[in-house]
């Protein structure tokens, strides 16, 4: 441990003792239900705790009145409603030596331009946020009387459910820093001009709130020290802001924050993803440091605990917030206090969690049991009976099967046709700023040769070879291979795999085109690109990317237009033929039915893939189950016993793409969920 001796000394944080230095901040995983922590949000949390950090903050952005908001399915702190829950919750996380807070906000301008239940948004003054595309009511003498009383009320639910803490957030333009920031803020009264006068609103909620629960119960702020807008709070404001609040006697912590919530650019700004280096913006808390005696929090892209650590050692921070690396792996502290750091599975930076928050709820792109708690484990159990599983296919959802199927304890082996494992995750390295999604592979591939799984490289699995292995289940996970498009002459165009993988040169000209919309085509665009070819980006979607997530899509579209791909939207490639030397593509517009023309040197498609499933199909005849599962002992955890046909001698199923073109989270997710019940 003595690399991490930083990360694990106790901290005093006002009347509360914390057994280490290490937190989860609080934000919004969408699993709220009709605005209360159940049980699927409280076991998300609660895994953290079990996993040994010292305080989890709940509650991103809960709401403290009936007018802000729920817009990221937050929690809705402004009636007693909550208060069971808290009680609940705070039972759940204290019962793992774990501290608990709620993050509370009011927060104004963000959210549709309906409001919340039909009522006005409101802001400091009238001015449009672009995220939302809503305006907002300027705030009237009795909207600061009432707002004011819902923070204080908010806050004390927050203790009478048992709580340890509170913390307000002033950050990401919510009502508290629009206030502080002169880009929301044009007013002219006792609340606008001066940074004295912007301060005031914020110091009247804390103020409020420190009278209403007293001293005895943590309450902090998280502030952003620089929110990188034109005209906004900079570095030097954003320190006098922070120092204020600190040194006002009011507070307890403060945790530094940057950015803003008004486009996608400000978001990933708040929320790194791996085009950003690891802890891009630890200089703001270390120049708070020297400005207050408080404890000083900070999270941003702080991926692994080597990382983590030195800012703790270095003096830069009190306490470290490792939010999305906790999502990776919720048991981070207690790998790290057993000796076992090499076993932690480290964030990839993929923001796959925050992007698909508001899509039925957080996930993690390589940890399937991520808010999944109450369905699937983090810590495999062993089997009852030792069984021997052969997994055919070497990428992520073959290797989560065959990690899964060692920690049951079964004997396993794993055919790749290849030299190497990682399937399409390999092609991740051909472009620098998504190299980090390697990861993801290197800790598979770590775990299934710790866990004695023996792996048979550039070895198809044949129906002869897995049948010769005597398998008692047998999981197909070969995969997909590029599905060309619909289109005449589909077989003069290059799929974006054989580009990316060096199979074919790129050309001098070249059309890309994306059925797909998400991450895929983008990058191949991005990488043709960047080794010199003219690209076009053409897509029959509304615009490049439409599927891409919020945060994902600001890297890919920022280097679309710095590496100068011109992007066409609304078009269907119909038509393929040769002239000359040359190509032509033929594109139909989506709604006018018009053609034009592109004479190219290449076309390279991106339109998803189509399974592998020559193996699984050779081997129904002989399997027991004929490849059927029984969806209803699958969802509810059950082994799966289907025996359509006695006489077959081994179970068989397939995951990922095999069975359809999805995503790297579906195959692990196919395979965490199949195999643990083995």
């Amino acid at each position: 441990m003595g690399d991490y001796d930083a990360l694990l000394k106790p901290i005093r944080i006002g009347p509360l003792q914390l057994r280490n230095r290490i937190f989860s901040t609080g934000h919004a995983p969408g699993l709220a239900n009709d605005g209360m922590p159940g049980e699927r949000y409280q076991r998300y949390h609660e895994e953290k705790a079990k996993g040994g950090l010292a305080l989890t903050i709940f509650g991103g952005s809960s709401a403290v009145a009936v007018d802000s908001p729920l817009s990221f399915s937050q929690i809705d702190c402004s009636s007693d409603r909550i208060l069971p829950y808290l009680e609940g919750f705070s039972r759940r996380i204290h019962a793992h030596g774990a501290a608990l807070f709620c993050q509370l906000t009011h927060l104004g301008r963000r959210g549709a331009p309906e409001g919340r239940d039909g009522l006005p948004l409101i802001a400091p003054s009238y001015n449009r946020e672009q995220l939302h595309r809503s305006y907002a009511k300027e705030m009237e003498d009795w909207d600061f009387t009432r707002v004011i009383k819902a923070f204080a009320d908010a806050a004390d639910r927050c203790k009478r459910g048992g709580l340890d803490g509170i913390e307000v957030i002033a950050a990401a333009h919510h009502l508290i820093d629009s206030f502080l920031s002169p880009v929301t803020n044009t007013r002219t009264d006792r609340y606008g001009g001066s940074l004295e006068n912007r301060m005031r609103f914020g110091m009247e909620v804390m103020t409020a709130i420190r009278e209403r629960v007293g001293s005895d119960f943590v309450v902090g702020m998280r502030i952003a020290g620089d929110d990188f807008q034109d005209g906004g709070i900079d570095q030097a404001e954003g320190l006098r802001i922070m120092a204020g609040f600190a040194n006002s006697g009011l507070i307890d912590c403060i945790s530094v924050y940057q950015a803003h919530g008004d486009t996608g650019a400000g978001l990933v700004g708040m929320m790194p993803d791996m085009s950003f280096p690891t802890a891009p913006f630890l200089h703001l808390p270390s120049a708070l440091k020297s400005e207050t005696d408080l404890p000083v929090l900070h999270a941003s892209a702080i991926r692994d605990i080597a990382t983590a650590a030195r800012a703790l050692a270095e003096g830069h921070v009190d306490m470290v917030a490792m939010t999305r690396a906790h999502i990776a792996d919720p048991h981070i502290v207690n790998k790290i206090m057993a000796g076992k750091a090499d076993q932690i599975r480290q964030c990839v930076g993929a923001n796959y969690c925050v992007d698909h928050a508001g899509q039925g709820g957080i996930g993690c792109i390589q940890n399937a049991a991520t808010a999944k708690e109450q369905s699937l484990p983090h810590i495999v159990p062993l089997a009852a009976e030792r069984r021997r599983v052969v997994v055919a296919g070497g990428g992520p959802g073959g290797l989560e099967a065959a990690r899964v199927a060692a920690a049951r304890g079964h004997e396993v082996v794993l055919f790749e046709a290849s030299a190497k494992l990682g399937g399409q995750l390999n092609l991740a390295r051909s472009i620098a700023w998504r190299e980090s999604l390697l990861g993801i592979i290197r800790w598979l591939e770590q775990q299934v040769r710790q866990g004695g799984v023996e792996i048979r490289l550039n070895e198809r699995a044949t129906a002869e070879a897995v049948q010769a292995a005597r398998p008692d289940v047998v999981v197909v996970a070969t995969g997909g291979r590029p599905n060309p498009p619909v289109a005449t002459g589909a077989d003069l165009a290059v799929s974006a795999w054989d580009v990316m993988s060096g199979t074919t040169e790129p050309g001098h000209t070249v059309l890309v085109y994306d059925e797909i919309g998400q991450q895929s085509g983008a990058t191949v665009a991005e990488y043709l690109a960047l080794r010199g070819s003219e690209v076009e980006l053409a897509t029959p979607d509304r615009l490049v990317g439409e599927a891409i997530g919020h945060t994902a899509y600001v890297a890919h579209v920022r280097n679309l237009y710095k590496n100068k791909v011109l992007q066409t939207p609304d078009v269907r490639l119909t038509q393929l033929y040769r002239e000359g030397n040359g190509l032509v593509a033929v594109l139909r517009n989506e709604y006018t039915g018009s053609e034009e023309e592109r004479m190219v040197d290449q076309v390279v498609y991106e339109t998803g893939t189509r399974p592998n499933d020559d193996l699984y199909y050779a081997l129904r005849p002989f399997s027991s189950n004929r490849g059927a599962v029984d969806y209803d002992a699958l969802l509810s955890g059950r082994t799966q016993n289907l025996r359509s046909q006695p006489e077959g001698t081994f179970q068989l199923f397939r995951i990922g793409d095999a069975i359809m073109s999805r995503n790297v989270h579906s195959a692990l997710y196919d395979a965490l969920r199949l195999v643990k019940d083995v």
